[in-house]
């Protein structure tokens, strides 16, 4: 039986909790292997092989191979593992955050000293608030066509 989980109206937010945890387990602990030189040197020659090693489901394995982070979320993966993988890129975490919501890292870096998202339009799912799901991307980053 499924708890009541009010917290998960939060736009644009995916709440670690303990059903995450146990979804993204796997997806985890590979991303907590990046931690030495050795297994990063073997993902990155060959990053597929590397996967198959882990119990991770498609899903998952597809998410790290496309390096979408929003996704990876989603199939459990928490952003404090998941920055492990954009540094095994040579990401920054100010890249990924500002790759997750579709804006360069200098529009995100802009956005954050400038105080951040507005909370007004952002408090619940189905308000229009640039948070909310149908107003992502955003950012040039997020315009087709944008590299």
């Amino acid at each position: 039986m499924s708890l009541n989980k009010n917290y998960l109206d939060v736009p644009g937010t995916t709440i670690f909790d303990a059903e995450q945890s146990r979804k993204g387990y796997h997806l985890n602990q590979f991303c907590m292997s990046l931690m030495k030189a050795e297994n990063r040197e073997r993902f990155k020659a060959d990053q597929r092989a590397y996967l198959d090693e882990w119990p991770m489901t498609e899903e998952q394995k597809q998410t790290v191979l496309d390096v979408d982070l929003n996704r990876a979320i989603s199939l459990g993966g928490n952003i404090y593992f998941l920055a492990k993988l954009g540094a095994t890129h040579g990401k920054s975490f100010q890249q990924m955050a500002g790759s997750m919501t579709g804006m360069t890292e200098i529009e995100y870096r802009d956005m954050m000293i400038g105080g951040g998202r507005s909370a007004h339009g952002n408090r619940v799912v189905g308000e229009e608030g640039d948070a909310q799901t149908n107003r992502q991307p955003q950012g040039k980053a997020g315009s087709k066509g944008s590299n």
